[in-house]
């Protein structure tokens, strides 16, 4: 029989969704022995604490790749090295067990030793890294050449591109080379995260729809200001996320929100509309935990912003909570 496009789609989403030399910094031998049992480890017994897959890991060692963005005022405490044993030591006793590296914005020259640094800090298999979300520019006529040998990669799960900085106009996502570069990730099995303003998150829409075969992952719950007082602002963000919602190949981070905050003057409950409008909109089976460390820290620790979501979520069941810390990401990404 042969499958309509749309039915061929459908049959994808259901298999996604249903089945579906690094510096490592100075660890202990049995830190690193307890991240390599863990990651064999692919059940957890539902008496066991939650177990959580953070999705929106960075790590970044200056003294190898410069990113420029870390440079400005009001993100001075960014600008310096943050290694895998920093990780670690923000992350004790949180039973985080598998972590998906995502690219950290690294000059444009430096992508492909990015892809190859996070690679070989997976496959030391002593951390709790195992999958990856590299860098790329999918408006370059050299998009196919540089994406095709790392898509070969079990490791490597998908591509992100920055989109909110400011020397990426509005509209940019839109253009036809960068259409083509997503619709390519979608041919190669990989995913896009959608990192853009939240005033734009209504072009993503005619991005996806553009490129049905594409998985995309909506990063940030849409990067809404939590200090935002601009209602316009937030009917459009808002627009955008329902509409975005309503495309079967698109899931949502939980992740990167605290980092808007007030620093050392914000509660759960800043926080808590916009992540129930994300939780509320994607729904339960369509939503992920990431935990943007170190960028968090510009607002909180990784404790600080886990707590708060746990707290946010309270009310769930048990089998909720894993869906939005574990099994979700496990199931998207294909992780083992």
């Amino acid at each position: 029989m042969v499958c309509s496009p749309r039915r061929e789609f459908l049959l994808r989403s259901a298999r996604w969704f249903a089945g579906a030399s690094g510096v490592l910094g100075v660890l202990s031998s049995d830190c690193l022995h307890t991240f390599a049992a863990d990651r064999k480890e692919t059940a957890v017994p539902a008496s066991s604490p939650l177990p959580i897959v953070d999705t929106h890991q960075h790590l970044w060692d200056l003294s190898r790749f410069d990113l420029p963005w870390t440079k400005g005022e009001e993100v001075a405490s960014l600008n310096r090295s943050y290694l895998m044993s920093d990780y670690l030591r923000a992350t004790e006793g949180l039973n985080i067990v598998k972590a998906v590296y995502m690219e950290v914005d690294v000059h444009p020259s430096q992508q492909a030793q990015e892809a190859k640094y996070v690679l070989d800090i997976i496959r030391q298999g002593n951390t709790p890294t195992v999958a990856a979300v590299i860098s790329g520019r999918p408006n370059s006529e050299e998009f196919r050449a540089y994406i095709e040998p790392f898509a070969k990669e079990p490791e490597i799960k998908g591509v992100r591109q920055v989109l909110h900085v400011g020397s990426t106009p509005a509209g940019y996502c839109l253009q036809p080379q960068f259409v083509k570069g997503i619709q390519l990730l979608g041919e190669l099995g990989l995913s896009f995260d959608l990192c853009m303003r939240a005033g734009e998150i209504v072009d993503a829409v005619k991005l996806v729809d553009q490129c049905p075969k594409t998985r995309f992952i909506v990063d940030h719950c849409g990067n809404l200001s939590v200090q935002s007082k601009d209602p316009a602002l937030r009917e459009r963000w808002k627009k955008g996320m329902s509409e975005l919602a309503q495309r079967e190949n698109v899931v949502c981070k939980i992740s990167g929100i605290v980092a808007s905050a007030k620093p050392g003057a914000w509660t759960a409950d800043d926080l808590a509309p916009n992540i129930h409008f994300s939780l509320e909109t994607f729904g339960k089976e369509r939503v992920m935990f990431g935990g943007d460390w170190p960028v968090c820290t510009l607002a909180a620790s990784y404790r600080q912003w886990l707590d708060a979501l746990k707290k946010i979520v309270s009310d769930w069941s048990e089998a909720d909570r894993r869906k939005l810390f574990h099994d979700n990401a496990v199931r998207f990404y294909g992780l083992s």
